[in-house]
């Protein structure tokens, strides 16, 4: 095996695939240093202020004279990048040749999506009955059993005290996971007296199937346990004799986000991931790409795969919005990447944004997407979300997402509203977090195996999840939901 990976030929730097010493010779070259795993070492001289290349592209400016066989990273490496930029739309004009379509077992909704779960849910329009709608939940899951596949309450701190788009933010997420495709039945519970009740929530909901939701306001009964028992309980038996049938992979809405990244996620679970997105996409299907943030550095590349001029102007409109937020709260744009990926050796913005873009695979960038806003449009879309795991996820679900897939380097146990499915990018978390992963793209360097070989086998997880088995966080119970807060509380 390989003890470092060079992953284009323009490349300057190379991955050290195990730990490496001082003295060791790679590549032709005495190292002049220990380097992590995961971390980069100088294929040849880079002088002081020459740029560090990897994955074809500049990821930083040397600090300083950086001989051949040394360790890279952030004590000799920084940043390029620095406000915001003008963009020309240069396009590549990608195209994925259509692949035959596929099934998997799926509930139908009326909407004419499809739900990969049928969940009785609970849904709390303030924080304030948040301790009920816990309360409901436990009450509840004696009513799991047949078409119930599980009872969830999903907990927020928002829904009142809120302005503007901080409101607009709540108000159109609670709808939209209200009328989820993977929900079943949904408990829509209020307090009375917040901003964004009950009324307001239900009009935000559009034209929703009546039969599958019903609404409690706490403080218009004298027992809301029992109300509500009794309202889940209706809806449960409307749910109960439901079944799955064979529905289109086309009907697939997948959201692709990573996090707790390591110098190995651009590598191996990023592609790997990327390739799925081709494969579902050529096959009709969606996939969504968030976390703008990790974006920065690497924008020019999705902008390049924008359908359309339409696309590519939403996509500048994307990134700079992005920024803008960062500079009205007196912000760095750049305070990235985290500690964690320093640890595993990511060491800018750039070697970041070039690694987590890999998720998008090679096809045209088909719509961008505001935050709350529902998909629309076959075959890759952009989402503005930050790049906050569970917020992030929350905003997949929310667009539309009946899954997401989820890749790491450092592991992660969270859950958001739909199944979360735990990409390792190197086999020894893998084997050590089993109850956390779902599948280990490290395969592509420990194994040997390629990388369509690995796509090609998350399609057929995908598809299995889709067809209703548990990952693991299913399997521990685990769920959550965050919402995108910007401004002031009062």
């Amino acid at each position: 095996m390989n003890k470092c990976l060079r992953i284009t030929p323009r490349d300057n730097v190379a991955v050290a695939l195990e730990p490496l010493s001082a003295g060791e010779t790679v590549e032709g070259l005495t190292l002049r240093t220990d380097v992590p795993a995961g971390h980069k070492v100088a294929l040849a001289d880079i002088p002081a202020g020459q740029p560090v290349i990897k994955y074809g592209f500049p990821i930083g400016s040397a600090k300083e004279d950086i001989p051949a066989g040394s360790h890279v990273h952030v004590h000799n490496l920084k940043t390029r990048l620095s406000g915001e930029l003008s963009y020309t739309y240069q396009p590549t004009h990608p195209a994925l040749e259509p692949l035959p379509e596929r099934t998997f077992p799926g509930y139908p909704r009326r909407d004419g999506r499809v739900g990969i779960r049928n969940e009785l849910c609970i849904l709390p329009t303030v924080g304030c009955v948040n301790d009920v709608a816990r309360a409901l939940e436990q009450e509840a899951q004696e009513l799991v059993g047949g078409g119930v596949e599980r009872v969830a309450a999903f907990r927020h701190p928002y829904g009142c005290s809120q302005m503007g788009e901080d409101q607009e933010n709540t108000r159109r997420i609670l709808a939209n996971l209200a009328t989820h495709p993977n929900v079943g039945g949904v408990l829509v519970l209020g307090l009375g007296c917040e901003n964004s009740g009950v009324k307001i929530l239900r009009e935000y909901m559009g034209d929703f199937d009546e039969s599958r939701v019903r609404f409690l306001v706490c403080q218009d009964v004298e027992d809301e346990l029992a109300e509500g028992m009794r309202l889940l309980g209706e809806l449960a038996d409307r749910m109960r004799d439901e079944q799955r049938v064979p529905c289109p992979a086309s009907k697939l809405v997948v959201g692709l986000k990573c996090g707790g990244s390591d110098g190995f996620s651009g590598i191996t679970a990023n592609p790997t991931i990327g390739g799925f997105s081709d494969l579902l996409t050529a096959r009709g299907g969606t996939t969504i790409l968030t976390e703008v943030p990790e974006m920065f550095g690497a924008e020019t590349i999705l902008m390049a795969r924008a359908e359309n001029e339409e696309v590519f102007r939403k996509t500048v409109s994307l990134i700079n919005d992005f920024k803008h937020y960062f500079e009205e709260h007196h912000q760095t744009i750049y305070e990235n990447p985290s500690p964690g990926n320093k640890a595993g050796g990511i060491s800018t913005l750039e070697d970041k944004a070039l690694g987590c873009t890999q998720k998008s695979g090679f096809g045209p960038v088909r719509d961008v997407l505001r935050y709350g806003e529902q998909v629309k449009t076959p075959g890759l879309n952009l989402l503005s979300a930050p790049g906050n795991d569970l917020v992030a996820a929350t905003a997949l679900a929310a667009a539309g997402a009946q899954m997401v897939l989820f890749s790491t380097g450092r592991g992660t146990p969270f859950a958001c509203p739909v199944p979360t499915v735990k990409i390792a990018s190197n086999t020894p978390l893998a084997k050590k977090k089993r109850n956390w992963i779902d599948f280990d793209a490290g395969r592509l360097l420990s194994q040997g195996m390629s990388l369509k070989d690995l796509a090609a086998e998350l399609e057929e997880l995908v598809l299995a999840v889709a067809g209703g088995q548990e990952v693991c966080s299913e399997e521990h119970g685990f769920h959550d939901l965050a919402i995108f807060k910007n401004g002031v509380t009062l």
